[in-house]
């Protein structure tokens, strides 16, 4: 499973004209979930998800998570995520999970999320054709990845 994390100081989707979900300060957090994804990829990347500490304290340090901020969470399905681009110039997504496997596991990650952050997490809609428009703020971009956890 892969995230791709963006500190913001607002987000929002809209699907078809339509505003679906906003926040304002806070992450805005894409997923991908891949074939060999499962409850493990889930529970570790949704721990350090709540407990990233990329807001600044009073001394400008990123030294605050998500929830010490009160900031908010958006999460969003992104299949693209998953892409390798080993071989020529078309990405392949063959390392991506079908929707019967992404879905559940996308859906129970935004679960977790939102049990450990105490709070509701809002979301895109899986596998629509979405319009994300962000203020990423720092700019702040983090790359969570739980095969690879450096």
């Amino acid at each position: 499973m892969r995230l791709l994390v963006q500190r913001v100081a607002g987000a929002s989707v809209e699907i078809g004209g339509e505003a679906v979900a906003r926040i304002g300060s806070g992450l805005l957090v894409f997923v991908g979930v891949g074939l060999d994804d499962g409850e493990e990829d889930v529970e570790y990347l949704a721990g350090k998800l709540v407990r990233l500490r990329v807001f600044d304290d009073a001394q400008g340090v990123m030294n605050l998570d998500v929830l010490q901020t009160g900031g908010e969470l958006l999460v969003v399905s992104q299949f693209t995520l998953q892409a390798s681009t080993r071989k020529g110039n078309r990405p392949s997504y063959v390392r991506a999970a079908p929707e019967p496997v992404s879905r559940p596991l996308y859906e129970r990650f935004v679960a977790r999320v939102g049990e450990l952050a105490g709070r509701e997490v809002a979301t895109g809609r899986f596998g629509a054709d979405m319009q994300v428009a962000l203020v990423n703020d720092g700019p702040v971009t983090i790359w969570m990845d739980s095969k690879n956890r450096e």
